[in-house]
C-alpha cells in the first residue's frame, strides 16, 4: 500500500541580523503546527550561522493535511517571514 506522506525540505535565509528573530518567528510556527494541524506529523529546524540560515523540514500526513498547513499557518506567518528572509528553495517528497 502507497503511504501518502509528504515531507518537505527548504531553508530561508535571514537578512543580516535578522537570524535570531527568524528564529523566534519559526518558533512559533512550530508550535502553531503542533497545536492547531493535527496532520502536521513533526517539523524539525536546523541553525546554520556560518549560512545566516535556517534549514526547516516538516512532515506531514497528506495532501490535506499539506494544504491546511499552506492555508492556515504559512499564511499567517508568511508576511513577517518574508520580511526578514529569503525562502528557498523548497523540495516536496512523497
Amino acid at each position: 500500500m502507497a503511504s501518502d506522506h509528504i515531507t518537505v525540505v527548504y531553508k530561508w535565509t535571514a537578512q543580516p541580523g535578522k537570524l535570531d528573530e527568524l528564529t523566534s518567528i519559526y518558533a512559533g510556527v512550530t508550535d502553531a503546527m503542533e497545536q492547531n494541524e493535527p496532520g502536521a506529523e513533526a517539523v524539525h529546524i536546523y541553525v546554520s550561522e556560518e549560512e545566516n540560515a535556517l534549514y526547516v523540514r516538516d512532515e506531514f500526513e497528506d495532501a490535506a493535511a499539506l494544504g491546511f498547513h499552506l492555508q492556515n499557518t504559512a499564511a499567517d506567518h508568511f508576511p513577517r517571514l518574508i520580511s526578514i528572509a529569503t525562502p528557498g528553495p523548497f523540495f516536496f517528497f512523497g
